[in-house]
C-alpha cells in the first residue's frame, strides 16, 4: 500500500533516507504494525520476600498511597553518551541468535516462519528492519552500528533479498529485558487495572425520559454512518488505567503474556528510540541510524506491516486476515468514506499521534459543514439577487459612459457596459450577505476551537494521555550528545542532565531569527517581482494581437500573475523546509517537542508569508495608491501602479485566492495519492515481469514492504501543517481571520460606499432606508471625470476616442472620489471620499470589538472539560489511589500464604 495521509490508504512503511529524519515525529509513524496473539507462556519466577521485604514494602504504601506516581528510582541509561558503547567483536551473519534466546514454549506455528514477520525459529518476532546493500562502500560504520546495537540487547538475523542479491535484509528483534528497560526509561504507559465506570445518579423523571428517548430511537432506522460494532475487535487497554512502566512495579501490571504485553506499535517505538542513540563511530554527535541513512550506509530502515491488507475472503463471512486488513475494509478504502472512523483502531495500529490526527481530520470536516452550508447560501442570496442589484443594472445599462485607460498608451478606453459580466460575479461574493458571512466565520472559527478541546480531553481520556507530553518528555539524543561534558540537576526529576549554556542558546537563536528574517524578505521580494510583472504585462496584453486577451488584458494578466506566484511559493516552499531544518537543527533544542514547535514555528510563518503575501497585496494595496489620471504614482518612476477592474478589487481577489487554493489541493492530492499510487503500480508490474506473480506472491512481508513507497520524513508534519492543529497558531489564525475580515468588508468590498451612499447622497438620504431602490445613481456617484487633455506624455492612449462617438474624446471617467477638472481645486478629493473613509475607519473598528466580545463570551461559555468528564477524572483518580493500596496489600498476603505453605514462616511476622 502507498503512504497517504488522506485516510483513502493505510501509510505504508517508510523507507530511503527520509524516513527517520526526527525521531518523535516519526517514531508513532514507523510503529504501524499490527499485534498477534500466539500461544507462548514464558516461564515466571517469583522471588521470595523475607519479612523485612514486607515490612520496608508496608512502609512505603503508608507514606504514599498513590504509589504509582512516585519518582521512578534513577536508572544507569544506556543512551547516554560513552565511548564506551563501542564494543569490538566479530559482527558476522547472526545465524546463531536463535540459540541464546529465551525458551518461550514449544508448538510455535508452522506458519510464523513463513509469513515474513518471525525470525528464521518461527519464536521472535521481527520488531524492526535494517536494508543495506554489500556493495556499500561504508562497511565499517555500519558493523560498529550493528555491533552496538547487539551491545544494547537487541536480537539481529540477516536475510539477502530475493529480487536482488546486493540486498540484505536485517531483522531486528527485542527481548523482553531489552523491552522492559526502555519502556521504564522513556516512560511508556502501560494497562495496570480495568477501568471502573462511575455514573451520576439521576432523578427518576430523568430515567423515564431516557427511556423513552431510547424506545423511540429503535423505532428509527439503523444511522448508516456507523461502523458495525461485530467487525471490529475489542480492545481491551482501552477499558484500562494506564501508568508509567516501572520493572520494580511489574506486579501491578496486566501481563497476561509477556510477548504480547507491549504490542507491536510500542515495541518498534522501543527498538527505533534505541536505534536513535547507538554509535557508529568515535565522537559525540557520532550517533543514531539517521546520518547512516544518508550517506548511504543503510538503504531503509522501517517497522513492517503484518501481512497484506487485501483478502480472497469477504470480511464479513471470514473476518479479518489482521488489523491491516481489517482498517483497509472499514477506514481506508473507497466505499466506506461515509462511516465514521475507527480511532481506537487507528491509534492501535499507528499510535497516539496518527490517532489524534485522523480525530483531528475527522472533526474538522464535519465542522466544515455547517460553514460550507452558509457559505453556499451567502452565494445563492447572490444569484437569487443578481437581477434585482441596482449596481449591476447600472453598470450594463452605463453605455455612454466611457472609462480611462488602465494603463499606459497601448490600453484603450472602454465603455462602462463592457465589465457587465465582472459586475454580475462580483455581485456574487459581494452582496448583502457578506457582512454577515464574515462575522460568522469569525464566531465558527472560535466555536470549533472550543469544541475541539472538550473532543480531545475526552479522547486524551479514554486513551489515557492526559499529561502524556510531559510524561513522555524525552532528551534529544544529537542535545545529549552535543552537551554531554556539562550537566545540572534537572528540577523536576532530581537527575542530572546535560545543559545549555544561555549564551551558547541566545547566540543560536540570534543565528535562527536572521535566517527566518533573510527568508520572509526573499519572499517579499518574489511578491514585489510579481507586482513589477504585473504593472508590465498589463501593456503587453493590451497591445496582443489576438482581440480575447486584448479585449481581457486585465484578467490575463492577473491569472498568469496568480499561475507564476504558485510556481514561486512551490518552490519557496521546497528551499525554506531545508532551511527551517538547518536552522532548527542549529537551534540544539533539548527535546523532541521543543524541537517539533521550533520546527513548526520556522514553517508556519513562512508558509503564512509565502501563501498569503500576494493576496495581502491585491486585497489591500491594489489600486489604493496609484494616484489619478494624469498624475499616477509609479514604481521606480518607471511602471504606473496597476488599477482595480472598472468593477472594483473584489473580482482580482476571488481570482487569486481560487486559482492558488485549486491549484495547490491539486498538486497536494496528486503527491499524497497519485504519485504513490502510479510509484507503486509501477514497481509491482516490474517485479511481476521479473519474477513472476505467484512468485511475487511469495515474497517474505520484509521484501513487500521494501518496495513500497518511503513516507514523508517528517510523518505527519506537513498535514498538520495543513490542518493547523496547533492551539497558539490556531487562537493567532482566530485574532488575525477578525482583522483581516474587517478590513476586506471595510476596504476591498463596495459594502461601506454603498451604505454611505444610501443613507447620505442617494434618493433615500435621512430617511433611514438602504433599500435597491437607495441606490440609484450610485454608480454615476463612484466616478469621478478627467480631462483627457490633462494626460501625461507617458500616459496618453495611443488612441483618441473617436470610435465611441466619431469625435475624439474630451472627458473620461476613473473609479474615485475627486473634485471636476474645472473646480478651483481640480481633482481635489470631495467631501463623500472622507465620509467613506470615515465610515470605514468607523465599521473597522465596531466590527472587531463586536466579534471579540462574541468570541471571547463563547469561550467563556464552552468549558474547555465536559462537566461530567471532569467528575470521572477526580473520581477515577481517588479509586486509583484506593487500588494500588489494595493491590500492593494484596500482593504481600499472596507472598505472606505462599512462604507458609514453603514452610518459611517467622513468629514475628506482621500479621
Amino acid at each position: 500500500m502507498e503512504a497517504s495521509s488522506s485516510g483513502s490508504n493505510i501509510p505504508a512503511v517508510t523507507k530511503g533516507k527520509t524516513k527517520i529524519h526526527h525521531a518523535e515525529g516519526t517514531e508513532d509513524l514507523q510503529s504501524n504494525q499490527l499485534e498477534t496473539q500466539i500461544s507462548i507462556k514464558p516461564d515466571v519466577q517469583k522471588r521470595d520476600v523475607d519479612f523485612s521485604e514486607i515490612h520496608n514494602a508496608i512502609q512505603e504504601i503508608a507514606k504514599d498511597v498513590n504509589i504509582f506516581f512516585d519518582e521512578l528510582e534513577e536508572v544507569n541509561s544506556p543512551c547516554k553518551d560513552n565511548d564506551s558503547l563501542l564494543h569490538h567483536g566479530n559482527l558476522t551473519s547472526t545465524s546463531d541468535d536463535a540459540s541464546r534466546l529465551e525458551t518461550v514454549g514449544e508448538g510455535v506455528p508452522d506458519k510464523n516462519k513463513s509469513n515474513g514477520l518471525y525470525f528464521r525459529d518461527g519464536k521472535c518476532r521481527i520488531d524492526y528492519i535494517l536494508v543495506y546493500r554489500k556493495s556499500s562502500p561504508q562497511t565499517e560504520k555500519r558493523e560498529v552500528f550493528e555491533r552496538n546495537i547487539r551491545a544494547e540487547g537487541l536480537q539481529m538475523e540477516k536475510e539477502s533479498s530475493l529480487t536482488n542479491g546486493d540486498i540484505i535484509f536485517v531483522k531486528l528483534h527485542a527481548p523482553w529485558e531489552v523491552l522492559g528497560r526502555y519502556a521504564e526509561v522513556m516512560n511508556v504507559r502501560m494497562p495496570f487495572r480495568r477501568k471502573i465506570y462511575y455514573l451520576h445518579r439521576r432523578h427518576k423523571f430523568m430515567n423515564r425520559i431516557e427511556r423513552q428517548i431510547s424506545r423511540f430511537r429503535g423505532w428509527l432506522p439503523r444511522k448508516p454512518m456507523r461502523l458495525d460494532k461485530e467487525t471490529l475487535p475489542d480492545l481491551e487497554e482501552n477499558d484500562c488505567y494506564t501508568a508509567p512502566f516501572s520493572q520494580q512495579r511489574i506486579h501491578h501490571f496486566i501481563i497476561h503474556n509477556k510477548d504480547t504485553f507491549f504490542n507491536n506499535a510500542t515495541r518498534s517505538r522501543i527498538v527505533h528510540h534505541i536505534l536513535q542513540r547507538v554509535k557508529y563511530e568515535e565522537g559525540k554527535n557520532k550517533i543514531g541510524v539517521n546520518p547512516l541513512l544518508t550517506n548511504g550506509s543503510y538503504e531503509a530502515a522501517f517497522p513492517l506491516h503484518e501481512g497484506s491488507y487485501r483478502s480472497k475472503n469477504s470480511i464479513r463471512t471470514h473476518g479479518a486476515e489482521n488489523h491491516r486488513h481489517l482498517l483497509y475494509e472499514c477506514w481506508a478504502s473507497w466505499g466506506v468514506w461515509y462511516k465514521y472512523q475507527p480511532l481506537d483502531l487507528v491509534r492501535r495500529y499507528f499510535g497516539e499521534k496518527i490517532g489524534l490526527y485522523f480525530s483531528w481530520l475527522g472533526w474538522y470536516t464535519g465542522m466544515l459543514f455547517p460553514a460550507a452550508f452558509i457559505g453556499l447560501f451567502v452565494f445563492l442570496y447572490g444569484v437569487t439577487t443578481l437581477n434585482h442589484c441596482q449596481v449591476s443594472k447600472e453598470v450594463c445599462q452605463a453605455t455612454d459612459i466611457i472609462m480611462c485607460p488602465i494603463c499606459d498608451k497601448y490600453c484603450p478606453f472602454m465603455r462602462l457596459s463592457d465589465s457587465c459580466v465582472y459586475a454580475k460575479v462580483t455581485h456574487l461574493f459581494d452582496n448583502g450577505a457578506t457582512v454577515f458571512f464574515a462575522v460568522f466565520m469569525a464566531v465558527w472559527a472560535t466555536v470549533f476551537l472550543e469544541f475541539w478541546k472538550r473532543r480531545r480531553a475526552v479522547i486524551a481520556y479514554d486513551w489515557d494521555l492526559i499529561d502524556w507530553e510531559e510524561e513522555e518528555e524525552e532528551i534529544r539524543p544529537q542535545f545529549e550528545a552535543k552537551y554531554s561534558k556539562k550537566e545540572r540537576m534537572n528540577p523536576i526529576s532530581g537527575k542530572p542532565e546535560p545543559y545549555q549554556a544561555f549564551a551558547d542558546k541566545c547566540s543560536r537563536l540570534i543565528v535562527s531569527a536572521s535566517g527566518i528574517f533573510f527568508m520572509i524578505c526573499v519572499v517579499i521580494a518574489a511578491v514585489f517581482g510579481i507586482v513589477i510583472y504585473r504593472v508590465v504585462t498589463v501593456s503587453t496584453f493590451a497591445a496582443f494581437k489576438w482581440a480575447l486577451i486584448r479585449n481581457n488584458s486585465q484578467v490575463a494578466t492577473t491569472g498568469t500573475a496568480v499561475c507564476i506566484n504558485f510556481c514561486i511559493i512551490m518552490l519557496l516552499n521546497v528551499l525554506y523546509e531545508k532551511v527551517a531544518l538547518l536552522l532548527t537543527n542549529l537551534e540544539q533544542p533539548r527535546t523532541e517537542s521543543e524541537w517539533e514547535n521550533s520546527f513548526t514555528l520556522k514553517m508556519f510563518l513562512f508558509q503564512f508569508v509565502n501563501l498569503n503575501s500576494s493576496t495581502f497585496y491585491i486585497a489591500f494595496f491594489l489600486g489604493r495608491f496609484t494616484g489619478h489620471p494624469g498624475a499616477y504614482l509609479r514604481l521606480i518612476n518607471r511602471w504606473r501602479l496597476e488599477e482595480c477592474h472598472p468593477s472594483g478589487c473584489l473580482i482580482d481577489l476571488c481570482m487569486q485566492m481560487g486559482i492558488i487554493m485549486v491549484l495547490k489541493q491539486t498538486w497536494n492530492n496528486f503527491m499524497e495519492l497519485g504519485y504513490p499510487l502510479i510509484q507503486n503500480w509501477w514497481t509491482r508490474r516490474k517485479l511481476r515481469q521479473e519474477h513472476g506473480s505467484q512468485r511475487k506472491a511469495s515474497f517474505p512481508q520484509w521484501e513487500k514492504d521494501y518496495n513500497l513507497q518511503p513516507m514523508n520524513a517528517y510523518g505527519l508534519f506537513d498535514e498538520y501543517l495543513e490542518m493547523r492543529i496547533w492551539y497558539g497558531i490556531l487562537e493567532g489564525i482566530g485574532i488575525l481571520s477578525v482583522i483581516t475580515n474587517a478590513f476586506v468588508v471595510a476596504v476591498t468590498s463596495d459594502f461601506i460606499p454603498r451604505l454611505v451612499y444610501a443613507y447620505k447622497y442617494g434618493p433615500c438620504a435621512g430617511q433611514g432606508e438602504a433599500g435597491q431602490k437607495c441606490m440609484v445613481g450610485y454608480v454615476n456617484a463612484s466616478l469621478s471625470v478627467f480631462l483627457v487633455s490633462d494626460f501625461e506624455n507617458r500616459s496618453e492612449p495611443t488612441s483618441n476616442g473617436s470610435e465611441f462617438s466619431g469625435s475624439p474624446l474630451k472627458y473620461c471617467r476613473y473609479r474615485d472620489y475627486r473634485d471636476p477638472p474645472h473646480s478651483p481645486v481640480p481633482y481635489g478629493y470631495t467631501l463623500q471620499f472622507w465620509h467613506v473613509l470615515a465610515a470605514r475607519l468607523a465599521f473597522i473598528i465596531v466590527f472587531e470589538h463586536l466579534v471579540f466580545c462574541i468570541k471571547h463570551l463563547i469561550s467563556y461559555l464552552i468549558p474547555d472539560l465536559p462537566k461530567d468528564l471532569r467528575d470521572r477524572m477526580r473520581r477515577e483518580k481517588y479509586l486509583i489511589q484506593e487500588m494500588m493500596y489494595e493491590a500492593e496489600l494484596e500482593r504481600l498476603q499472596k507472598e505472606r500464604k505462599e512462604r507458609k505453605k514453603n514452610g518459611k514462616s517467622h513468629h514475628s511476622e506482621w500479621p
